[in-house]
Order: structure tokens, then C-alpha cells, then sequence
């Protein structure tokens, strides 16, 4: 659910679950109906995602409270311009988690296969490896994203470019939402993404946060004439102070600054990569019940 929009991406079908101790099994068919005819494509509850048919298996074992193993599969159906035809895309992996007292460690990584929307042969991978480590009020995390784009000389016909599917992307990588689609965003190169997270909470209503992140394609970008450029893009680091006076008013400041390097402006994200690009919010949250039952 995005908060400023009208509506959240909604999904129509059949959601079967099946819940042990050790064991959770959730299985997903879900369709697309043709909501243009009736309303306005921007309010549709579908109109970021245009599959015919979604199938999606979702697994979780947990053996002990240490260790947390999850297994995911999707297998979305679109279209083809072709009358009749479809084709399909596949996106399958899973997560390990380990878990011991103060120490967390995690790895998270997805295979992408099939056709894209282009109708090109697919052939892609996510990766996330993740450390948390928690000591008093304080947690530090430490880790990257990878997502796989197109190497240089590929076939036309092949895409090598990780799709993140239907999740809000927006959440990560940044405060400064750089990079919420993919492959657009990074011109189909891929992206590399070391972070380091740092919260501290002082109290029960003041705390603190602050996020490192590097950007790195995975190949190089290339210039209007042909020439190969660094594959480093930039620094991003996001300030945010949140104070919560009572259980009711919730006060949050945000404060975040970009140093870009020459390659970003291939990339159209920043007016000029010669200076540090700056971005600040205030939100006041007052939470309430109009009727108390």
C-alpha cells in the first residue's frame, strides 16, 4: 500500500493456506479482469501489473527457533501480441535465516527465467546478503543488494535484467527513491548496493537513524558515443529523528543528501552531478479513535 495514493495494488484469485507448528504453505492463483472498459486505468486496483494468470507458491520452515528457511516461486502469464498466445516468466529462490542471540545473519536470493514483457529470453538473479547485530539500544546492519542487468554484448533477443515484480520498491535503496524501477532506472545495467544501517534508540520516545548506501552498476554505462564510464554512481546517506511523545503523536524528520558522481547524469536522476543533491520531510502523526467500543 502506497500512502499517498488512492488505492493499493490489489490482487484478484483463490489463496489456499495450510499452517503447522514447523511448517507454513500458501498457494495463490490469481487473474487479471479487464477493469479498462469500465474505469479509468489509473484508478484500476491492476494498473501496475497486467498479467492474464499468477501462480505463486509461498513456503516456510522454521526447524528451530534458530533457523528460519523460506521457499518462493511465481509464475506469471501475459499476453503475447500474437492472438491466443501467452507466455511466461518465472521467478523462484527462498531466504535462510540464522539466528542467536544478538546476531542475525541472512541471505536472500532469487532466479528469474522465461520471457519478459519484451518477449525477451530471460535470464536473471537477485542477491541479499544481510548481518544484524543488536547491543544494547543500539542494532547495526550491514549488507547489499544485487540485482543482475544486461552485459555488454548481449543478443537482442536476451535480457539479462532482474524484474522486483510487484512489490513497492520504493521502500529501499534509499530514502531519495533513486531507484524504484527496474530495469528502467539503471538503462538495464544492473545494480550494486552496499548499505550500512545505524539505529540507536535513547529512550522510549527519541530515537535515531541513519542509512549508508554506495550505488554501483553492474556493467558499465554507456555514453552517447559508445564510451564505457565507471561503474560507481554515487553516496547516498538518510538522517531521520523520530520522537514519540505518547502512544497517540508520533513525530518523524527526515534529512537526506546525495553526492553523485558523472555517471548518474547518464541515468537522468540528478539536474547536475556537480553538486549534492538534498532532500528533507517533516511528518506529525496524531492517531485517534472516533468511536471507542
Amino acid at each position: 500500500d502506497a500512502p499517498w495514493a488512492q488505492q493499493s495494488r490489489a490482487h484478484e484469485g483463490l489463496r489456499v493456506m495450510h499452517k503447522r507448528e514447523h511448517l507454513t504453505n500458501d498457494f495463490f492463483a490469481l487473474a487479471t479482469r479487464n477493469y479498462s472498459k469500465r474505469f479509468d486505468e489509473r484508478f484500476s486496483p491492476v494498473s501496475t501489473h497486467q498479467y492474464k494468470l499468477l501462480l505463486v507458491h509461498y513456503l516456510k520452515y522454521k526447524p528451530n527457533p534458530h533457523i528460519t528457511l523460506t521457499g518462493l516461486i511465481a509464475i506469471d502469464f501475459f499476453e503475447a501480441q500474437a492472438p491466443g498466445k501467452n507466455y511466461e516468466r518465472i521467478t523462484l529462490g527462498g531466504r535462510l535465516e540464522a539466528e542467536k542471540g544478538s546476531f542475525y545473519a541472512t541471505v536472500n536470493g532469487y532466479y528469474q527465467f522465461g520471457r519478459n514483457a519484451h518477449l525477451k529470453q530471460l535470464s536473471a538473479f537477485y542477491l541479499q546478503p544481510e548481518c544484524r547485530l543488536t547491543f544494547g539500544k543500539s542494532i547495526i546492519r550491514i549488507g547489499a543488494e544485487i540485482l543482475s542487468g544486461d552485459k555488454p554484448n548481449l543478443s537482442v533477443n536476451s535480457s539479462g535484467s532482474f524484474d522486483v515484480l510487484y512489490g513497492v520498491a520504493w521502500k529501499f535503496m534509499g530514502n531519495m527513491n533513486l531507484f524504484t524501477r527496474f530495469p528502467n532506472d539503471v538503462n538495464g545495467k544492473g545494480l550494486v548496493n552496499p548499505y550500512i544501517f545505524a539505529m540507536h534508540a535513547f529512550n522510549k520516545k527519541i530515537s535515531v537513524r541513519s542509512d549508508f548506501n554506495l550505488f554501483f552498476t553492474q556493467y558499465p554505462l554507456n555514453t552517447p558515443t559508445g564510451q564505457n564510464l565507471n561503474k560507481y554512481l554515487g553516496f547516498e546517506n538518510d538522517l531521520s529523528f523520530k520522537y514519540k511523545p505518547n502512544k497517540n503523536l508520533e513525530i518523524n524528520y527526515g534529512f537526506s543528501w546525495l553526492i553523485p558522481q558523472e555517471e548518474m547524469g547518464l541515468l537522468r536522476k540528478v539536474r547536475d552531478v556537480n553538486k549534492a543533491a538534498v532532500w528533507s520531510y517533516l511528518m506529525i502523526s496524531y492517531r485517534f479513535n472516533v468511536i471507542d467500543l
